[in-house]
């Protein structure tokens, strides 16, 4: 319920030209979309359970989930497709959603690059794992030690390669998992 009301309430906030820009993807698509909008579910779920603190500011948890979130979308959405088309809706969903809920330019930039940094680990991974087979805790322990190498963005200009990002914040090295931390440390 509570899930439902937070969806309703973010559909209020956008334009009658954002809902179009909605609708135009996701009507063709209705599958993905009600893949994507689960994968959203889950993200946010995980992504709270790990980092309580930063999942919802411009910490570290934030940059998992959106890495996340692009994983989950892409794992279901292969389930149903091929693995080009689901990149490709993948891509146009969550950069729309950037469009849809702008940001400031550092914030959209984190979120960018960490959508691609999740898209990018899911076709990496898809090399050795039939599609099909795919599963959550295959990414989670892969994003978990992501975090705890991520690095503070501070320029647009700067390249970040296949690294989460975050803004700073004193609170996001307090969230990463302690049995990552002491880890390959």
């Amino acid at each position: 319920m509570r899930t439902a009301r937070i969806f309703i309430n973010t559909l209020k906030t956008l334009s009658l030209a954002k809902i179009v820009k909605l609708l135009k993807l996701t009507v063709p698509h209705p599958l993905f979309t009600i893949l994507s909008f689960f994968a959203t579910i889950k993200s946010f779920t995980l992504a709270q359970m790990y980092f309580p603190k930063t999942n919802s500011n411009n910490g570290i948890g934030n940059a998992f989930r959106h890495a996340l979130w692009t994983c989950l979308i892409l794992m279901y959405c292969c389930k149903i497709s091929s693995p080009k088309k689901a990149l490709q809706f993948c891509k146009r969903m969550t950069n729309l959603h950037e469009e849809l809920f702008p940001n400031e330019p550092l914030e959209k930039e984190m979120d960018l690059h960490n959508n691609k940094v999740g898209m990018d680990l899911f076709m990496e991974m898809l090399q050795g794992i039939h599609r099909q087979f795919f599963e959550t805790s295959f990414f989670i322990e892969q994003l978990l030690y992501k975090a705890k190498t991520a690095r503070i963005l501070e320029n647009l200009d700067e390249d970040y390669g296949n690294e989460l990002i975050y803004l700073r914040g004193k609170e996001n090295w307090e969230e990463i998992p302690k049995s990552l931390v002491s880890e390959n440390s």
